[in-house]
């Protein structure tokens, strides 16, 4: 039976940080826009800041679906799902934010991540609601470890070659509204 809890309590927050795996779920505004369903995992790229709070490293990635939606409109589900262990599913519904690398507080939200390779920004969730359900439907799965592919990918572009990509890549969304247009044109003066 699911239940909805006041806060992360600390029984949440070891559960949660110990999952290899979430989902992040945002939408657009239209009625006609797609619904965008993203897994993340990169071991140290996820942190429960307080009892309302999480937030992780965004990695520059082939889509910006869910920067495009927070700065649309904010709304955003974290999905948590115990593959091994007892049954157990957390959803976080909240109000989330973009802190690009280009913005003032950049610096001080990325200070809670170890590895900053590839990073574009730091996403901040302010957690409205917390509820859990059994989560006897999911399956038992082992975490055989991790990729590593990413973060070296995007080290090997370099500072300049990560922001090409994020121009080619990240600039919009895929209906069409602005995503990560943060990096500068190679013929502007400097980031806006």
């Amino acid at each position: 039976m699911g239940k909805v809890h006041e806060q992360i309590d600390d029984r949440l927050r070891t559960f949660i940080q110990a999952q290899h795996v979430f989902f992040v779920a945002t939408a657009p505004l239209a009625a006609d826009g797609r619904v965008n369903l993203s897994p993340k995992g990169i071991d140290g790229t996820f942190t429960v800041v307080d009892e309302r709070t999480v937030a992780w490293l965004d990695i520059t990635a082939s889509g910006a679906e869910t920067i495009a939606h927070l700065r649309e409109n904010g709304r955003i589900t974290v999905m948590f799902c115990a593959f091994t262990g007892p049954p157990n599913i957390v959803r976080l519904h909240g109000r989330g934010r973009v802190v690009s690398l280009y913005d003032a507080d950049f610096d001080a939200w990325a200070a809670r991540f170890d590895d900053l390779r590839g990073a574009r920004a730091v996403i901040v969730v302010h957690v409205e609601r917390v509820s859990d359900s059994c989560g006897y439907g999911v399956p038992l799965l082992e975490h055989a470890g991790e990729r590593d592919l990413l973060q070296p990918f995007m080290e090997r572009k370099g500072a300049d070659g990560q922001a090409d990509y994020r121009r080619l890549k990240n600039r919009t969304s895929i209906d069409g509204l602005p995503a990560f247009d943060d990096d500068p044109l190679p013929t502007d003066p400097a980031p806006r």
